[in-house]
């Protein structure tokens, strides 16, 4: 017959019920909740300290998840993913996945999930799916897939691949931590990676072939208005484009620009294109036909500046208002470049009001009009003067350009921390805090930009967790709920004893947040394995992997809400297609558990 629990295991089964209900009604924030919870325990076990136990000690409790090494692992790793980001090292994949796209819309697919999958194994899956968002909406803009078609499965991808390594998520690194903690042995970076890939194989044809087709096309039929800038694409002496004839230039234009140019002869080193599209386009157009949007004197200057200065590049949106000194002017007269240090790469007007001859000047150069929106590359504090004194009106969707020339040194960096942590040289604190450091130090990541790789939300919930975690468990109720889940798990072989564990924790992070589930589900695994006599570390890594199952509901995770607007989805499109892919990973991953630690 169990015993009724403490005063102090049913209060700390209480906060943790009451935090749930926080997190799932939503009236308060994520960070509220959490600091509440924590202010909870640390009033509640001052006043009540736990047995043997004095007043601080339950300060100590409360607050130490802000100093656990889980936390600054976590923080570590944000920070060296914002490198990856900023630096455009995932740009690459990104543009092969967008040549696969092309050749043929199933194939791209699959590649696409393949790469989200290997991506999310080494980086938090939010950047990834950031990067990737972007040029699925293209696509679907160019007559591919639909994005609700493509963003669900490509998010489900992501998420099992965080799931095959410690280092994958978040939560990953907090149940090896508590089970540390607990006694168990550390897992390594890829211990567990085999049997996430083996249940990967059987969840991908259910991702790729029938997870599209339970989604509907949600497109939203209306004009989308990309505006097209103008511009003069300047050849350099490398571009492929040199001594071709302008009917061969039309054949290798990238997609989405338009050369507006009379035939001429062989084209020559210098030579400006008069061509027109979307930012993104007037990028790949630089990149692939080797050429330059602004003289070249300029955009050294500018990179020389910003070097130097240790900022940023710019670009962003201006729009001439009737003020404005440039009503008239073209490009080269306006001085801008010599008065600012700006580049214009490209004015946008409605192909409607291009066709007067009066725009234009005797080169050809197109005669600035009120509501002309620019496209400027500089400086932040040079945009701001130019804005200023010509009387522009800067727009909202400011972008930093990726500091390419540090994109290998970012990549060489996070492979230096996963390997040295997967081969045990290090352990995984310390090597992500060393690449954290030497991102900074190589200036992939800038000090006064830390804000934007640390995430507040992530940090005040993983601290509220880890006292949570600490609480469920000294206070004795994740004993006392392990005793009681023996009772009714006791009869039941292995498999289902790990299976009901998994659907157990999967509940709770698909209706509040993992690292919180993961916590709680972690001591009390622990716990069953002690009460059954079976191993433990089957049973925790139960819990880390039903933690991640988090594809059922748009609240689940970070990354199913970042997909739901894109997407236009609604809660009934998690419930039809993560259902389903939740009942196929907990039935896999139980059988490949039960067969590999031979229980």
């Amino acid at each position: 017959m169990i015993e009724f629990p403490s005063y102090h295991a049913l209060a700390a089964m209480v906060v943790t019920i009451l935090m749930f209900v926080g997190f799932v009604r939503g009236r308060m924030s994520i960070e509220i909740v959490s600091l509440l919870t924590i202010a909870v325990i640390a009033v509640g076990l001052y006043f009540f300290p736990l047995e043997g136990t004095r007043p601080i000690d339950g300060l100590a409790l409360a607050f130490g998840g802000f100093g656990h090494y889980a936390l600054i692992t976590i923080c570590a790793l944000m920070v060296m993913g914002r490198g990856l980001v900023v630096t455009g090292a995932l740009e690459p994949a990104a543009r092969i996945l967008e040549r696969v796209f092309r050749m043929n819309l199933q194939l791209g697919l699959l590649v696409s999930l393949l790469i989200a999958f290997v991506l999310s194994m080494f980086v938090n899956n939010t950047p990834v799916l950031v990067l990737m968002i972007p040029i699925f909406a293209a696509l679907a803009a160019r007559g591919a897939l639909p994005t609700s078609k493509t963003l669900m499965p490509l998010n489900a991808a992501s998420l099992i691949g965080g799931l095959a390594t410690t280092i994958g998520t978040s939560t990953n690194i907090l149940v090896v931590s508590i089970a540390v903690d607990l006694g168990m042995r550390e897992i390594g970076v890829f211990d567990f990676t085999p049997l996430v890939l083996i249940a990967a194989l059987v969840a991908l044809p259910y991702m790729w072939l029938i997870m599209p087709r339970l989604l509907d096309d949600n497109r939203v039929e209306t004009e989308q208005n990309f505006r097209r800038f103008h511009t003069r694409l300047r050849l350099g002496s490398e571009s492929s484009l040199v001594g071709k004839s302008a009917a061969e230039l039309v054949t290798v234009l990238p997609e989405g620009i338009r050369y507006h140019g009379e035939p001429t002869g062989p084209m020559q080193v210098q030579q400006r294109l008069h061509i027109s599209g979307s930012h993104e386009a007037l990028e790949d157009a630089v990149r692939e036909l080797k050429g330059e949007l602004a003289p070249s004197w300029v955009l050294d200057r500018i990179k020389r500046n910003a070097s130097s200065s240790r900022e940023d590049v710019m670009v962003v949106e201006m729009t001439v208002t009737a003020d404005s000194r440039l009503i008239t002017r073209t490009l080269p007269s306006s001085g801008i470049a010599d008065l600012y240090g700006v580049a214009v790469l490209g004015i946008h007007r409605p192909d409607r009001l291009l066709g007067e001859k009066d725009q234009y000047s005797g080169g050809g150069d197109l005669r600035m009009m009120e509501g002309d929106v620019l496209l400027v590359m500089g400086l932040q504090d040079d945009l701001q003067a130019f804005a200023r004194a010509d009387s522009l009106l800067m727009l909202e969707g400011a972008r930093e350009l990726p500091r390419r020339s540090k994109a290998l040194l970012s990549a060489v960096i996070m492979g230096f921390a996963v390997l040295t942590a997967s081969f045990g040289i290090f352990p995984i604190a310390i090597s992500a805090l060393a690449g954290a450091i030497l991102m900074f130090v190589t200036g992939c990541v800038k000090f006064d930009r830390v804000g934007r790789a640390l995430s507040g939300q992530v940090i005040v919930l993983v601290a509220a967790s880890i006292a949570i975690g600490r609480v469920i468990d000294e206070s004795g109720a994740a004993a006392w709920l392990g005793e009681a889940l023996s009772i009714g798990l006791g009869v039941l072989p292995p498999a289902l004893v790990l299976a009901a564990i998994m659907a157990f924790v999967t509940v709770l992070t698909n209706f509040a947040s993992n690292a919180t589930a993961a916590t709680v589900g972690t001591p009390i695994a622990f716990s069953i394995a002690a009460q059954l006599g079976l191993p433990p570390e089957p049973l925790v890594l139960a819990v880390l992997f039903g933690c991640n199952l988090c594809y059922a509901t748009p609240i689940a995770y970070q990354t199913n809400m970042l997909i739901m607007a894109e997407g236009n989805y609604d809660f009934a499109d998690y419930i039809r297609t993560g259902v389903p892919l939740v009942a196929l990973m907990v039935t896999a991953l139980s059988v490949v558990l039960v067969l590999w630690y031979g229980l």
